[in-house]
């Protein structure tokens, strides 16, 4: 029995040995370096795409100063004002101009001397222009348009020229010229706004010149129900013969921004401001 015991140990040892001779070799031989272990992955290069910046073309053939690039405060101020400056100062003296004739309708009438078809035809025009019912009596039509048919102080004009255009920089006044910010409500009258809600139909409107620019402005502030308290203001320091003061009458346009209030004393505070640079009654 131990003959046999240690006949087979010896046997079961030599077939371990064995074995551990035949796999020892390929068990510690190193991978070859040139085996892939893996398939390679293959990346496409990365596209670049090229943004293409479209400049937006003028709506009009003027010349304007590139007041963006003036950095000295003062120096843009100066030739900011001095470029709007008598394109307001001449649409006012046509205001004054209409309101002289209104005003001699007025006496003429109240001597009860008669009207020509010529004027007559004048106060019809004049009445569809300004927004005044053709229901009321000649006397009260003339009154109506004598209220709405006056000027804006240069000074008002000025400042929300400069605080509705950026002094000049904004997207409006260079593209369109508009420099206060007037919308208009027919398709392609103007520019649409980037910011504007959806469902809004309104643009801001674009000019061919800065006087028309100018003029629609003021016949805006002239005519527009939103601005019927600062027409009342005027007529009643023209009542009182009192200078249209800017700082008085920039309370009536609370309603020309969505800022309210403070909008109105951001405009007065800019009055104040900058007294030197232009004249600060305009009677």
């Amino acid at each position: 029995m131990t003959i046999f015991n240690k006949q087979n140990f010896l046997g079961f040892i030599f077939l371990v040995l064995l074995s551990a001779g035949l796999i020892a070799p390929f068990t510690f031989l190193p991978l070859p370096q040139s085996m892939p272990t893996e398939e390679p992955v293959l990346v496409a290069p990365k596209t670049v795409k090229k943004v293409i910046k479209i400049v937006e073309q003028p709506l009009h053939k003027v010349t304007l100063p590139d007041f963006a690039k003036i950095r000295d405060v003062k120096e843009k101020k100066r030739r900011f004002f001095a470029f709007i400056k008598p394109t307001v100062q001449a649409e006012n003296k046509k205001i004054l101009i209409l309101r002289a004739e209104v005003a001699r309708l007025i006496a003429q009438l109240t001597l009860e001397q008669p009207f020509s078809a010529e004027e007559h035809t004048l106060v019809s025009s004049l009445s569809k222009k300004y927004k005044v019912s053709n229901k009321f009596s000649l006397l009260r039509q003339l009154y109506e348009l004598q209220l709405k048919i006056d000027i804006i102080p240069l000074a008002l004009v000025l400042v929300q020229a400069a605080n509705e255009s950026a002094w000049g920089t904004s997207r409006f006044a260079r593209i369109g010229l508009n420099f206060f910010g007037v919308w208009c409500y027919r398709k392609g009258c103007g520019m649409v706004p980037g910011s504007r809600n959806n469902g809004a139909k309104h643009e801001v409107a674009a000019y061919s010149s800065i006087s028309l620019g100018v003029a629609r402005y003021l016949h805006n502030i002239n005519t527009n129900g939103a601005y019927t308290v600062f027409r009342s203001i005027r007529g009643q320091l023209r009542d009182q013969k009192q200078p249209l003061a800017p700082e008085i009458l920039a309370t009536g346009l609370i309603r020309y921004s969505e800022r309210g209030i403070d909008y109105v004393l951001e405009l007065t505070d800019m009055i104040r401001h900058n007294q030197h640079y232009f004249a600060l009654y305009n009677k």
